[in-house]
């Protein structure tokens, strides 16, 4: 398994990355289809963040899956230490979601037994333009404090079972994906308690109603 080691605003000292990497031994254990894992540590300067100031972010990629885990706090070790500890609570979970498809037809839904973790952002892309992109995006100027982070995904069709499923996976409370039943882009999202959401985009509809919307003008 690859391991990537990133400082953000800081310096990893080689005694730490050898630590990461004790930590992330256990992860080809607990699933063996994982083939890289990425991991980022930041730094916040802010002493009004003291107790966060040290955050690290872990993304694993297995085959069509991504899974991730992310924790702060005010030393390296105790952070890297929390992130680990929702990494393998998560590969377990996906795990055992495994030999739950293999024992039976069907599995149960994750709408009656799925938990969620933690959230995590990824990392903004790197910009060479004299004003970087999010901002001319969002029409700001120089001293524009709107922050816009993308980030572009690979995904085949799949139902909504599934889509909560990787919505778990990555710990977000929302997951865009291609719905296979529907062939709409569609959003999954967390509600209060074990409730869940899922908003299908029609793209035809909202094309049609222009066009005659336009129709009507140009005929008035």
């Amino acid at each position: 398994m690859e391991i990537t080691i990133t400082g953000r605003h800081v310096t990893v000292p080689e005694r730490f990355r050898r630590h990461i990497a004790d930590k992330l031994a256990k992860v080809p254990q607990l699933d063996p289809r994982v083939t890289r894992c990425d991991v980022v540590v930041t730094h916040e300067a802010n002493p009004r963040q003291a107790k966060e100031a040290e955050r690290i972010e872990i993304t694993c990629y297995a085959k069509r899956s991504v899974i991730r885990a992310e924790a702060a706090a005010g030393d390296e070790y105790a952070a890297l230490d929390l992130a680990t500890t929702k990494l393998g609570e998560r590969l377990r979970r996906r795990h055992d979601k495994r030999v739950v498809h293999r024992g039976r037809k069907s599995a149960e839904s994750l709408r009656d037994a799925a938990t969620v973790l933690d959230e995590i952002a990824a990392p903004p892309e790197p910009v060479t333009d004299e004003l970087p992109e999010h901002i001319r995006k969002v029409g700001g100027d120089e001293g524009c404090p709107i922050e816009l982070r993308e980030k572009v995904h690979e995904s085949e069709p799949m139902t909504v079972d599934q889509a909560l499923a990787e919505m778990e996976l990555v710990g977000h409370d929302f997951y865009l994906y291609h719905d296979a039943d529907t062939d709409k882009p569609s959003v999954v999202y967390r509600r209060r308690g074990w409730s869940y959401g899922v908003i299908h985009l029609d793209i035809e509809a909202a094309t049609s109603e222009q066009d005659e919307h336009a129709d009507s003008l140009v005929a008035g």
